[in-house]
C-alpha cells in the first residue's frame, strides 16, 4: 500500500481525484496539504475538510501557501471554471472540522520523517508547498519515495498551454516553485496535459458515475454541471478532461502511460511565464542552465479508456457503503 500527502487547491477536478484515492485499496491517505489556486487557501482548505467530513476520510488537513513564492501568471482565481466556492458552486454546510496547526510545508518535512517507507506525494495543484518544505529542510527530497505531480505542457500529442499558449494552470501558478521542485531530487513524474487533455469524460460517464458509485457519485456530478459548462462554453461539447485524476491513475498503474526520462526546466519570467520545457539526453547545450538537470519522468500518451474504466471501477467501491 503507497503511504500518500495529497497536496491540492481543490477545486473540482481536485476533489475527484481526491476520492479516487480516497477509495483506492492500494492508497492510504496520509494527510491533505492545502494551497491557492482554484480558490484562495481559505476556500480550499475549507473544500478539503468538507470533503474529508462528507466521505469520513481519516487523513488530516494542513492549510498551506496562500500565494506564490514569486511571479504567478494572472491574479484572479478561476471562478468561471470551478465556481465562486471552488465546487461548482453547490450548497453546502460549514464543515465543522478544521485544519491542523502546522503548515503544509512543515507537515510536509515532518511526515517525511516518520517511520517506514518513503512518503509518495500526489501533487494536483501549483509546487508552492512542495518548494517551501525543500527551503524549510533541505534534506526533505531525500525523503520522498515519488511526487506525482499533475501539471505542465509539453506539446505531445499537439497538446500545449490551457492559460498561455505554452503554460498549464497549475505550473503557471507558481513557475519559480515548479522549477526549484523539477531541479531537485526528488524522483518526480508528470502528469501533464499531453495525457490528461486525451482523457475525456462526458455527460455519460459522469451519470454512470451518480449511478454506481452512490453519494460519492451523486457529488461528483453535482460539481461538475458547472465544470462541464465552462468546457461546453469552449467547445460546444458536453465533456472535459480528466486531469488531476490522471495523477491518481498513474500512481495506481504506471503501465497505463507511455513515458520517457528527461531534465526539466519551468520559464520564470517573460511572455512564456509557466511554460514547462525539457531537455534531450544528446546534447551538451552552449547555457549552463541545463548543467547537473535531474531528469523527471514525463508521460507523453496514455490508454485512456482504461483510465476511465480504472476510476468507475475504483468509485464503485462507493456505491457498497
Amino acid at each position: 500500500m503507497k503511504s500518500v500527502i495529497f497536496d491540492t487547491d481543490i477545486g473540482t477536478d481536485d476533489a475527484m481525484a481526491l476520492l479516487f484515492a480516497h477509495y483506492a485499496a492500494e492508497i492510504s491517505i496520509r494527510a491533505i496539504t492545502t494551497k491557492y489556486g482554484n480558490a484562495s487557501v481559505t476556500d480550499t482548505t475549507r473544500n478539503a475538510l468538507l470533503v474529508k467530513e462528507m466521505f469520513a476520510i481519516s487523513a488530516p488537513v494542513y492549510q498551506g501557501a496562500s500565494e506564490p513564492i514569486s511571479t504567478r501568471l494572472g491574479k484572479a482565481y478561476p471562478s468561471h471554471v470551478h465556481g465562486e466556492n471552488g465546487l461548482g458552486d453547490i450548497p453546502f454546510d460549514e464543515p465543522q472540522l478544521q485544519a491542523e496547526t502546522w503548515t503544509a510545508a512543515r507537515a510536509l518535512v515532518e511526515i517525511s520523517k516518520e517511520g517506514g517507507e518513503k512518503v509518495s506525494i500526489l501533487a494536483v495543484g501549483g509546487l508552492t508547498n512542495i518548494a517551501e518544505a525543500i527551503a524549510l529542510d533541505p534534506t526533505f527530497p531525500s525523503r520522498v519515495g515519488e511526487l506525482i505531480v499533475m501539471g505542465g505542457a509539453f506539446g505531445y500529442n499537439q497538446h500545449t498551454g490551457n492559460v498561455s499558449p505554452v503554460a498549464d494552470a497549475n505550473i503557471a501558478s507558481d513557475p519559480l516553485a515548479a522549477d526549484i521542485v523539477f531541479t531537485s531530487d526528488i524522483p518526480t513524474v508528470i502528469v501533464g496535459l499531453d495525457v490528461t487533455q486525451q482523457i475525456i469524460m462526458d455527460s455519460l460517464f459522469i451519470q454512470s458515475l451518480a449511478n454506481k458509485a452512490g453519494w460519492a457519485g451523486q457529488f461528483i456530478k453535482n460539481i461538475n454541471k458547472h465544470y462541464f459548462d465552462f468546457y461546453h462554453s469552449i467547445s460546444g461539447k458536453n465533456e472535459c478532461p480528466l486531469h488531476d485524476s490522471s495523477a491518481v491513475a498513474y500512481l495506481l498503474n504506471p503501465d497505463l502511460f507511455t513515458t520517457i526520462r528527461r531534465p526539466v526546466r519551468v520559464v520564470t519570467t517573460g511572455i512564456a511565464l509557466g511554460q514547462t520545457i525539457h531537455g534531450d539526453n544528446l546534447h551538451a547545450y552552449v547555457t549552463d542552465a541545463w548543467d547537473n538537470t535531474p531528469k523527471c519522468t514525463i508521460c507523453t500518451q496514455v490508454n485512456a479508456s482504461a483510465v476511465l474504466e480504472l476510476y468507475q471501477s475504483t468509485l464503485a467501491i462507493a456505491g457498497l457503503n
